[in-house]
């Protein structure tokens, strides 16, 4: 068996430590205030892939990405881990874009980049959104079938797939026909580390939009048409897709094309005014109950 797989992958700003600080004044993050990593669950999502490829070596794995120049790193991460080919939509116009536009757009990039794919991995969502949307969206937006909160494939067959999910109260068996996307847990696997051979052979990788950088420090290359030379025949060149290399509507992307805007964000600290202790017996129980009626924590 072998499989055609697209990873969602996301370069986030660690949010520990977000405040109200780092929000602009049209309610996006400024990203560049705060340290960016590989958002965690999409690494989960990208070790269920490459799990696969374990158990099918035919398999080809392609990672796939929206963001900045910056976003090349999580993408070079990516390749030491082992996938084979990946994508940087990188354009002015996705700037902004919210759950809705993201979708649209990663939709678009993989009926043009990747037409033969028949699995989509995502992580369950990003921490710095924390909407668990845009998986399901890009399924819909894409036509494929969908499994969210997936912990564990279990059983691979030449055209579905048997996994476990998490629901309510519990897991669930469940068998996807292909084409399908999945979204991935934290607690489905731990990610493995970054191959050092990989390494050695893709520290170098760039996309064209760090062309400046590169020629400052290899002036062995005359110009920018000679660095991409280079790196096409040494394979390091990071493909980097623009909204005009897509079939979609422009007034769709971006802040512009998205519906939801984010007006303000605030720093909740939550303190306790008071401590009431019960008894450990039925009638401290019966306080307890009674009280959260009262407050209509219970119904």
């Amino acid at each position: 068996m072998e499989y055609r797989i697209v990873v969602l992958v996301k370069q986030v700003p660690d949010t520990h430590n977000i405040s109200g600080d780092v929000m602009k004044e049209d309610g996006t993050i400024n990203r560049s205030v705060l340290p960016a990593i590989f958002n965690p669950e999409d690494l989960n999502a990208l070790e269920m892939a490459l799990e696969i490829k374990d158990r099918a070596p035919k398999t080809k794995i392609t990672a796939m990405t929206m963001g900045p120049p910056s976003a090349a790193e999580i993408l070079r991460q990516c390749l030491y881990r082992g996938v084979d080919d990946v994508y940087l939509l990188s354009d002015i116009k996705f700037a902004g874009s919210d759950t809705w536009a993201t979708a649209y757009t990663l939709g678009a990039a993989i009926k043009k980049l990747v037409p033969d794919v028949n699995l989509i991995f995502a992580g369950r969502q990003a921490i710095d959104g924390d909407t668990a949307q845009v998986g399901p969206q890009v399924a819909e937006k894409s036509g494929v079938n969908q499994v969210t909160y997936v912990e564990e494939v279990l059983k691979l067959e030449p055209d579905a797939l048997i996994v476990k999910r998490l629901i309510e109260g519990g897991i669930e068996e469940a068998k996807v026909a292909l084409p399908a996307l999945l979204t991935v847990m934290d607690t489905a696997n731990r990610p493995r580390p970054p191959e050092v051979r990989r390494m050695m052979k893709y520290k170098n990788a760039v996309s064209r939009l760090d062309f400046d950088k590169v020629l400052k420090t290899h002036l062995e290359y005359k110009d920018e048409k000679a660095l991409e030379s280079a790196m096409k025949k040494k394979k390091l060149l990071i493909p980097v897709v623009c909204a005009d290399e897509l079939e979609v509507d422009l007034r769709k992307l971006g802040l512009f094309g998205s519906p939801t805007k984010v007006k303000k964000i605030e720093n909740v600290v939550l303190k306790k005014e008071e401590t009431i202790e019960l008894t450990p017996d039925s009638q401290g129980a019966e306080k307890l109950i009674s009280d959260l009626r009262r407050a209509k924590i219970l119904g």
